[in-house]
């Protein structure tokens, strides 16, 4: 049994508000290291001129900023070789000053992303995509954890919604959110099912779930008729409609009245991606 059931308004799972106080707590961690002689320094490369990825770039260096981690923008022009680019994380691996290394995906189409990713140095791959620490992830032994994932699962466990025993449904298989995702998820003991395009019956794997999340980057594929009443529905989706709203991957207005707890999109996920960027830089620099 879910703990609330029938009739509802599903409870939103505030990640904005989540996010602050998460970024107050990580502050004082930051001062405290300062008072060692430690300032936590974050390093993000972006290479062409997406204007998504300018945003998201900006965004990540301004949180850095507000709690006291030196952040340092490296940008190139979208004719940067790969070469370039490979010696630059080289240098910022070997400065001691360096904690953690971002590369802003997407990369100019004839750079190969995974190469540029994996001469990272794991401990400083805070976005944790490197192979060694999404292999210690599937091992049981997280190291770094991939921030949107780890995110997630601070909203779920800050809801206080229970996860042992419970069936969680990831839709969508990225080594960014979905497979991570549902390590983490199996765990603390929940039974995970991941579902992606050549899932059948997609709806009824989904309604089977106590614990739903949607990453696919399909706006408002999850409607009302695919969610368990009183489920916890994550939706880490961001879309962008065609009259320029955005959009999650979950039709919020439908499911909300059927779910338990929702992400709202924006204000749900995203903000707790930023949050655990930071506190896996601060982890870095603490090195915890």
């Amino acid at each position: 049994m879910l703990d609330c059931a029938g009739p509802m308004t599903a409870r939103i799972l505030d990640g904005k508000s989540l996010a602050a106080a998460t970024r107050a707590a990580l502050k004082e961690k930051v001062d405290a290291l300062v008072q060692r002689g430690v300032r936590p320094g974050l390093s993000v490369i972006i290479a062409g001129d997406n204007p998504a990825s300018k945003v998201y770039v900006r965004n990540k260096t301004l949180a850095a900023d507000e709690i006291g981690v030196r952040s340092r923008l490296l940008e190139y022009r979208k004719e940067v070789s790969e070469a370039e680019l490979m010696q630059t994380v080289a240098a910022l691996n070997a400065d001691p000053a360096v904690h953690g290394i971002l590369v802003q995906l997407p990369l100019p189409k004839h750079i190969d992303a995974a190469r540029v990713l994996e001469s990272i140095a794991p401990a400083k791959d805070v976005d944790g995509f490197h192979e060694a620490n999404l292999g210690a992830l599937m091992a049981g032994r997280p190291g770094v954890v991939p921030c949107t994932p780890l995110g997630c699962m601070r909203l779920i466990e800050h809801a206080g919604v229970q996860i042992a025993g419970r069936r969680a449904v990831v839709v969508g298989r990225s080594n960014i959110v979905g497979k991570p995702l549902a390590h983490l998820l199996l765990q603390k003991d929940a039974t995970v099912t991941i579902c992606h395009s050549k899932s059948a019956d997609l709806a009824g794997i989904c309604r089977s779930a106590d614990i739903l999340v949607a990453a696919v980057g399909r706006a408002k594929l999850v409607t009302a008729g695919m969610v368990k009443p009183g489920a916890c529905v994550i939706d880490v989706g961001i879309n962008r409609l065609p009259d320029g709203k955005l959009a999650g991957d979950v039709d919020f207005d439908a499911v909300k009245s059927v779910a338990g707890w929702i992400t709202p999109v924006p204000g749900g996920v995203g903000p707790m991606t930023i949050a655990m960027l930071l506190e896996n830089c601060i982890r870095a620099a603490s090195k915890e």
